[in-house]
């Protein structure tokens, strides 16, 4: 078997021409007119129409590829997205045609739910399906929401933005996650609940480690679709104006939903959630995510030396009490 590595991301469009296609793209079979998408372009044009997560990636695969040669690890790697070029589809072709018969997926979301992890499965399928023949087989790392190589930097993050406000005492800390349906996040994981309960984990894990164990909250961004869905609430916008009418004159926002600082929080909360809490008369200060540091590219290196070798410790560095599991059952993270 000749494994290889794989980078699997959402993708995003990296100049003004595809940004509606790659919309089209996200959206597609959910029947949303080119009017709405318009609105949601209107963010990427603020950016020049380019989305960072691309140029993240490459930034992340060259540090991963890095990290194998310094330990030894001896596996091709490539990258493929789910909604905009390079196309997974495309990435597998090019393994078939250098030979790689197996490799190891990296999925860059933390956590499990229908669209942070079964829908990248999906996609997996999808696409083998269309490469055909000799398409390589391909195991998606597990979740890797409680491990140090996630939690530090983020808890990293969090201290040096409470350190930008000058640690006053009063500070909130607010974690943030991108929100889903109701019914999504009740048929996350085996049991349901999972992508909440990750999370919760996370946020406590971070706070404890960045010393602001006592008072913190978790809440949601970036919504889509109908308003007659119900999502994961409350908005860290509205939670902003709560916390106002409370007193809080101080906030720290850390998107522990993500793993590196692409357009969602960029827009979301550099831009949108900020101007909340300027209007409201509160200081505000965004944590950093893991991005490329250097423990969070070990993780990475080590979930493949786990998966590669069965009898491997999988709660070894695990920081949370949450199981991990390495295939997930086919009933579990249903779309609705």
């Amino acid at each position: 078997m000749h494994n290889a590595f794989l980078l699997l991301s959402f993708g995003g469009p990296e100049g003004p021409d595809d940004v509606m296609p790659f919309l089209r793209n996200v959206t597609r079979g959910r029947g949303i007119p080119d009017e709405r998408l318009a609105a949601v372009a209107e963010h990427y044009a603020h950016f020049g129409g380019v989305s960072p997560i691309n140029g993240q990636n490459r930034a992340l695969l060259a540090a991963v590829q890095a990290d194998f040669a310094e330990e030894g690890l001896e596996l091709p790697a490539y990258w493929g997205n789910r909604n905009w070029h390079p196309m997974l589809a495309d990435a597998l072709a090019q393994m078939r045609d250098d030979g790689v018969t197996h490799a190891f997926a990296f999925v860059t979301s933390a956590y499990g739910s229908y669209s942070a992890c079964r829908q990248y499965l999906d996609d997996i399928a999808t696409a083998r399906m269309a490469v055909g023949a000799g398409a390589p087989a391909i195991s998606k790392l597990r979740h890797f929401h409680d491990d140090p190589g996630f939690v530090l930097p983020h808890a990293d993050g969090v201290r040096a933005a409470h350190a930008k406000l000058g640690s006053p005492a009063d500070t909130r800390l607010v974690f943030t996650a991108h929100s889903i349906p109701l019914s999504m996040a009740r048929n996350a994981g085996p049991e349901g609940g999972l992508y909440e309960a990750q999370l919760r984990e996370t946020a406590a894990l971070v706070a404890a480690e960045a010393g602001l164990a006592g008072a913190w909250d978790l809440v949601w961004q970036s919504r889509s679709g109908p308003p007659s869905v119900p999502w994961l609430e409350p908005d860290i916008n509205d939670h902003l104006e709560a916390l106002a009418k409370q007193g809080c004159a101080s906030v720290v926002v850390s998107p522990i939903g993500f793993v590196s600082d692409h357009l969602e929080i960029g827009w979301d909360l550099d831009i949108e959630a900020a101007a909340t809490a300027e209007n409201l008369g509160m200081r505000y200060a965004r944590a950093a995510t893991p991005g490329t540091d250097p423990r969070f590219v070990k993780m990475i290196t080590r979930l493949i030396r786990e998966r590669m070798d069965p009898s491997a410790e999988r709660r070894s560095t695990a920081l949370g009490r949450l199981d991990h599991w390495d295939a997930c059952p086919t009933q579990c993270c249903g779309a609705r």
